[in-house]
């Protein structure tokens, strides 16, 4: 453990009203929800520094980093995990494959796609988030570490989720899985990758994921109402942050109403694969989730919604810090849990 993170965990550790009265004084209060005391204080410590100028993709990067490893949870005992490759034309993908060791020999593979707007972001992002998963669903869960941008530019991650999770699909036995079938999943664009791959699947005449589960998903990036001006300076995602990562994921001039980057605008959502959707109170990103969850609803889509006033965009990294954090993805694994069930796994 690194003496900053000794020294944030303590902070973290002090009354709720010690937070607030240290972040401002009175809670951060959007659309009637009052933000988590510990988030509060992240997010004004936060603002207090400005970001570099320019900011690159590779310190960003070196700060997603950071933030994980302050704020990141420890691994779920009794999961085991290796990292393979994934072949695929043209291209291999690294990837982490987790083991539970109560798995369960009916339990579908996940696969799962990190956060990170398309430019930051890694293996290590999601890796006790996944844990958690694997231990509460009972599954194997491959995470997968996708093409980012601007290296590789739009649609290049999406091509690799999509290849991916037929990859897994196909080769889900190895990991003591039933052959030929697997769920899908990710936060954020993650989610958005998910809810592409859905559409993807059915655009081919492919067999749907089990479920698919969609963590503060980006699902219209054409928006600019709602929550992504009420939330628009909420950390770690603000409207401004949310507009670099565009501006380095997406070549210019293309289409942003494209359904292979806002699945939103798809016009047919019909024999779509069950959905687990899951907001957050203070993130630009929420009202999307809620109105894809809508959309799905309408055309009979079975969707098991869920959402945390309190919390924020990327929680699933604060399991180490934030104990609302820490409860709420424990809940998501056991929503993912009961569409298994539904689902007669």
């Amino acid at each position: 453990m690194t003496l900053q993170k000794l020294i944030t965990g303590l902070l973290l550790k002090l009354p709720d009203s010690v937070l607030v009265r240290l972040s401002g004084g009175a809670p951060i209060i959007r659309d009637g929800r009052s933000l988590d005391a510990r988030l509060q204080f992240i997010e004004v410590a936060g603002a207090k520094r400005p970001l570099p100028a320019p900011l690159t993709p590779e310190i960003a990067r070196a700060g997603s980093d950071m933030l994980t490893e302050l704020f990141g949870g420890r691994a779920e005992p009794n999961v085991s995990w290796s990292d393979i490759t994934i072949p695929l034309d043209g291209r291999a993908l690294s990837a982490r494959a987790y083991r539970p060791a109560n798995q369960r020999p009916q339990a579908p593979l996940m696969l799962f796609y990190h956060f990170g707007g398309g430019v930051v972001g890694n293996i290590e992002t999601c890796h006790a988030f996944c844990t958690i998963i694997a231990a509460h669903v009972g599954c194997p869960v491959l995470s997968v570490a996708y093409r980012l941008a601007p290296e590789h530019k739009w649609p290049a991650g999406v091509d690799d989720a999509i290849d991916s999770f037929i990859w897994g699909r196909d080769n889900a036995a190895m990991f003591g899985a039933p052959a030929g079938l697997a769920a899908a999943g990710g936060d954020s664009i993650g989610g958005n990758f998910t809810a592409i791959l859905t559409l993807e699947m059915k655009a081919r005449g492919l067999p749907q994921p089990v479920i698919q589960t969609l963590i503060y998903p980006a699902t219209d990036i054409t928006s600019t109402s709602g929550s992504m001006q009420s939330c628009a300076q909420a950390q770690p995602l603000t409207a401004g942050t949310m507009d670099w990562f565009m501006a380095h994921y997406l070549p210019a001039g293309v289409d942003r109403k494209d359904i292979r980057i806002s699945p939103a605008m798809s016009r047919d959502f019909a024999g779509l694969a069950p959905a687990v959707i899951v907001t957050a109170g203070h993130d630009p990103l929420r009202d999307q989730g809620m109105t894809y969850a809508t959309l799905l609803r309408e055309a009979n889509v079975n969707v098991m919604e869920m959402t945390y006033d309190s919390l924020a965009h990327a929680f699933t990294t604060y399991t180490g810090a934030i104990p609302d954090a820490d409860k709420a993805c424990r809940e998501i694994a056991a929503a993912i849990a009961a569409a298994y069930q539904q689902q007669g796994y």
